[in-house]
């Protein structure tokens, strides 16, 4: 097989398929005759050839996919003109740091913002996906560790926790990307403090995130 029929084949099952693709998933297409090398080439020349369109090649954090460029949002938006998910300011910053800070427990999180979590906060982030328990920290009670989730990297359409914003501009990503409104109130228990997204940097190096050495970080190969 050619490199052009090669590359037909790649861009044919990136469109058809509805989750992302792994690269042994695009070997699998070839039989395993053509090399992690070889796909990678394939799929930067794919990346290089649909530059100037309105839907681009990436690689999120379970494989590659094509998706609309932010720029075409306010379009698509016309087609489904459905109002979307809406968090209170407690929610986001409640997942900013479990993203910043990640493995953290929910006393951890309860004293970044010096104030009571609710507990429909956390249930409300693991149903969305975006949160899941990892583990348990071994301590009185061994609250769980909580961590960000592969589904919450593809719908913010980066790869690994590396690539995540400075954390000033990350509210304004998550609400960018991740297509949602913030609330202008939040629940009584969270609007008694409403937590600076300064002060989840001002807490980063104090608290190392080592614990259970996660990431979310997928190998592209």
């Amino acid at each position: 097989m050619n490199t052009a029929d090669a590359k037909r084949v790649l861009e044919t099952a990136l469109i058809c398929t509805p989750q992302p693709l792994h690269v042994r998933d695009m070997r699998s297409l070839f039989d395993d005759r053509l090399g992690v090398d070889t796909i990678k080439q394939l799929l930067a020349d794919l990346q290089d050839e649909w530059a100037q369109r309105g839907v681009e090649l990436v690689s999120v954090a379970t494989g590659w996919r094509f998706q609309s460029r932010p720029e075409m949002r306010e379009y698509l938006d016309r087609l489904h003109p459905e109002k979307p998910p809406r968090y209170t300011r407690a929610v986001l910053e409640t997942l900013a740091i479990i993203a910043y800070r990640q493995p953290v427990t929910r006393g951890d999180m309860e004293d970044i913002r010096g104030v009571t979590i609710n507990t429909l906060i956390i249930k409300q982030l693991e149903d969305r996906g975006w949160i899941e328990v990892i583990g348990h920290r071994e301590t009185v009670g061994r609250p769980a560790l909580f961590a960000t989730t592969r589904q919450f990297l593809d719908d913010l359409g980066i790869a690994s926790l590396d690539q995540l914003p400075e954390v000033g501009p990350l509210q304004e990503q998550i609400l960018a990307n991740l297509n949602i409104e913030t609330l202008d109130t939040d629940s009584i228990t969270d609007r008694q403090a409403e937590l600076p997204m300064s002060a989840i940097a001002e807490t980063q190096d104090s608290s190392p995130t080592s614990e259970a050495e996660h990431t979310n970080e997928v190998q592209p190969d």
